[in-house]
């Protein structure tokens, strides 16, 4: 049997489980994607009634045998950022997206504190497209699909910020021809060459922004499958 002591970790989703119980998905920093049981944790007399919440830093300690584990422990480490409107569904896209990306048991220590960031930049009221942008591709980095945004796929030529590229993931970045640039319906799969720099040193700026989100839409259905998201459909 396994043991954990006092591992910081982020609920990412809880469901009721039998009749007093929960069922949670946990992202721990040194155990990733934990599958935990909460025995009792819905009772009125539950001393984890209110804690196991997401966007709240704990400490988790448990045991397990077998695919799900036991909670043991849970005390929060600090204040939850405030989580409401547009940043509360931001917070949930990223819950929703561990949850799908990540296999259980497969620690992610960095990306773990890029969530941690993630969850900071959004209470502080930053605008969520770049937060999100920069996650998503940390989150792809961290999963062995990390993007090569500096460098075109066949010729490995550098990438110029006044060039239009396609991202084709299977391959990477293709230039394109100034012709092709201007056809209608072509933009919407083309990718500025200085947006692509901005996102590899993880600064997006506001005119970068509607064609990093498709570019990152595509490349997350490619890895992730068709799936609608539940949280987009929520926000919308």
């Amino acid at each position: 049997m396994q043991r954990v002591q006092l591992e910081p970790a982020y609920i990412l989703h809880g469901r009721p489980f039998r009749e007093t119980s929960l069922l949670l998905e946990a992202f721990t920093r040194d155990h990733g994607r934990v599958g935990i049981v909460a025995r009792g944790a819905r009772g009125s007399r539950s001393r984890w009634k209110n804690l196991l919440q997401p966007f709240r830093p704990l400490l988790l300690s448990w045991t397990q045998r077998g695919e799900l584990a036991t909670l043991t422990a849970a005390d929060q480490v600090g204040s939850p950022p405030p989580a409401q409107g547009q940043a509360l569904f931001c917070g949930l896209y990223a819950n929703e997206l561990l949850i799908r990306a990540m296999q259980r048991s497969d620690a992610h220590p960095e990306l773990f504190e890029s969530y941690r960031n993630l969850l900071g930049e959004l209470a502080a009221h930053l605008h969520p497209e770049p937060v999100l942008r920069v996650f998503e591709k940390h989150l792809l980095d961290a999963l062995g699909f990390g993007m090569q945004l500096e460098n075109e796929a066949d010729s490995g030529a550098p990438v110029e910020s006044s060039r239009w590229y396609q991202y084709i993931p299977e391959r990477g970045l293709v230039r394109v021809s100034a012709s092709r640039t201007g056809k209608e319906g072509e933009n919407s799969r083309l990718v500025s060459g200085d947006a692509l720099l901005a996102l590899q040193d993880n600064r997006v700026e506001n005119t970068h922004m509607a064609e990093l989100k498709r570019l990152m839409r595509q490349v997350l259905r490619h890895h992730l499958g068709d799936k609608p998201m539940v949280s987009q459909s929520l926000f919308h």
